[in-house]
């Protein structure tokens, strides 16, 4: 089951694991960084607002000729709602995580790899337009939830939403019952901060198995399930795993649907099958390593599990890797609630589930530090990866291109003090301003030339009580030097449409 959001107030929910939060830190700098991109991780925001008029008045319909999905729906289906930039929209023919040699595909075949056919089947090809209740109301999130504000997700209307998680596909998964697993991989869409580590688009993948108390022998699910964990390989890595397998206040037991028996036999088949896909994935990272660095040291592979929550599962648990200094979070997991799976008419079946960002699990085994370049088409990236696909065994660390220059450029505004627009876009007072909305008008305007954007000052005046704020954005291409008369104009459009999108007054 998907990732859960890092700074847009999404419930770690089907949301299992973590954003891609700092992971350049981890790549290219200091570890400590991952200490706090997990405990952003673990927290709701703790201030939401909502927006009361959105960017439809300031956003250009999307042209249909202009490379477009043919499912893409018609502008007749558009509404008040409607908050999808361009660049989005075309975003969802580019289908990163099944092209041959991409590194978000290999990442994917590998992980599929330990989760062999005909037991689990794949699917890949699910299409990221769904309804509301798909995406939200079939998993239990509340009509408040902080996550279906237009400040963090991308509504066509006010019923039809582009995916924010790959669960939005579960309950019909589940209730095909076409095999005992399933992997959901596919490409969702947040609105989230800019920096080295985020993007809108980005891609997981949610895997479950579950069993059938009507089909296993004599009824015994526990049985089975032990059968089953016995048959699975064994691994190499140290393990920490503290706490009981339950905690009746922190990772309850769901008393009234599994005994405990067989809550023990499932989470140790979950946590070994977990554990396999990490040692995996790891154990090919540190080749790459030893591969491009004949000085690498290989130490001992590390993981622990730590106790979780999530909505959709109980108990749950998140597994933390030991990687280059630091414990790093890379995937959440637990046994499925049992009212997901009455959902799906299997009244009788029990199991577990799990969630991973496959950029998170790409940027670390590749050691990729921006993750703008997963969407790069400069063949100076792609072509690092070419025949991967066909041989893992040549897979290998990025090599960098050369480090083109920063160029800072700051841009101070006064919010609204009432909520009139004279431009009319939308109404950007302290109250109903959100940040995200600003990540949005600057990526739609700079595209993948802005590096990072981050919020330097914020002043409120103390006789009119008028709030200042100050962004500092960061142009880099990763392709070429961008000269100081192109990020100078690429900053005065932003500004521009900052003041016509979000009726803000320049400073």
């Amino acid at each position: 089951m998907p990732v859960q959001f890092v700074r847009s107030g999404y419930c770690q929910g089907m949301c299992f694991g973590a954003r891609n939060a700092d992971l350049h830190q981890v790549i290219t700098s200091k570890p400590e960084g991952l200490n706090r991109a997990s405990t952003t991780a673990k927290a709701l925001k703790t201030e939401t607002s909502t927006i009361t008029t959105h960017l439809r008045e300031s956003i250009k319909p999307i042209p249909q000729e202009s490379g477009i999905h043919p499912l893409w729906p018609s502008k007749n289906e558009y509404d008040e709602w409607y908050n999808v930039p361009a660049t989005i929209a075309n975003a969802i023919s580019e289908r990163l995580h099944v092209q041959k040699d991409h590194p978000i595909s290999i990442t994917r075949s590998i992980i599929e790899s330990k989760f062999p056919q005909p037991l689990f089947k794949y699917y890949n090809e699910e299409f990221p337009v769904v309804s509301t209740y798909r995406n939200f109301d079939s998993l239990g999130f509340p009509a408040d939830h902080p996550g279906r504000s237009k400040t963090d997700t991308y509504y066509i209307n006010k019923n039809t939403v582009l995916r924010t998680h790959t669960s939005a596909h579960q309950r019909e998964i589940f209730k095909e019952n076409k095999s005992r697993g399933f992997l959901i991989s596919a490409d969702v869409y947040r609105r989230d901060a800019i920096d080295r580590s985020h993007y809108p688009v980005f891609h997981q993948m949610e895997g479950a198995q579950t069993w059938d108390r009507n089909e296993v022998p004599n009824g015994d699910l526990a049985a089975a399930v032990w059968k089953d964990f016995e048959a699975l390989p064994k691994h190499s890595m140290v393990v920490e795993d503290p706490n009981p397998t339950v905690h009746p206040e922190r990772n309850p037991l769901q008393a009234e649907h599994h005994s405990m028996e067989e809550v023990e036999a499932m989470a140790a088949h979950l946590k070994r099958s977990i554990e396999l896909v990490v040692a995996e994935i790891f154990t090919r990272a540190k080749a790459a390593a030893t591969a491009s660095d004949p000085n690498y040291v290989d130490e001992p592979l590390r993981v622990r599990w730590i106790e979780a929550y999530f909505p959709f599962t109980s108990p749950s648990w998140e597994l933390e890797v030991f990687w280059q200094g630091d414990w790093l979070e890379v995937l959440g997991c637990g046994i499925v609630k049992q009212d997901v799976l009455d959902g799906a008419d299997m009244h009788q079946q029990a199991g577990w589930a799990f969630g991973m960002g496959l950029e998170r699990i790409a940027m670390l085994m590749f050691e990729i530090p921006d993750i703008r370049l997963f969407w790069s088409k400069d063949q100076r990236f792609l072509s690092q990866f070419e025949g991967v696909s066909d041989n893992l065994d040549r897979l290998r660390r990025f090599i960098p291109f050369s480090k083109y220059p920063a160029c800072y450029k700051d841009v101070a505004f006064w919010l609204r003090s009432s909520s009139s627009s004279a431009g009319g876009g939308l109404s950007a007072n302290s109250q109903d301003f959100h940040e995200n909305d600003v990540m949005e008008i600057v990526r739609d305007v700079g595209g993948d030339v802005v590096e990072d954007v981050k919020q330097t000052d914020s002043f409120t005046h103390p006789k009119t009580g008028r709030r200042s704020l100050c962004y500092r954005i960061n142009y880099r291409s990763l392709e070429r030097t961008l000269t100081n008369e192109e990020a100078n104009e690429y900053h005065e459009n932003v500004r521009q449409a900052l003041v016509k999108q979000l009726g803000v007054e320049l400073r």
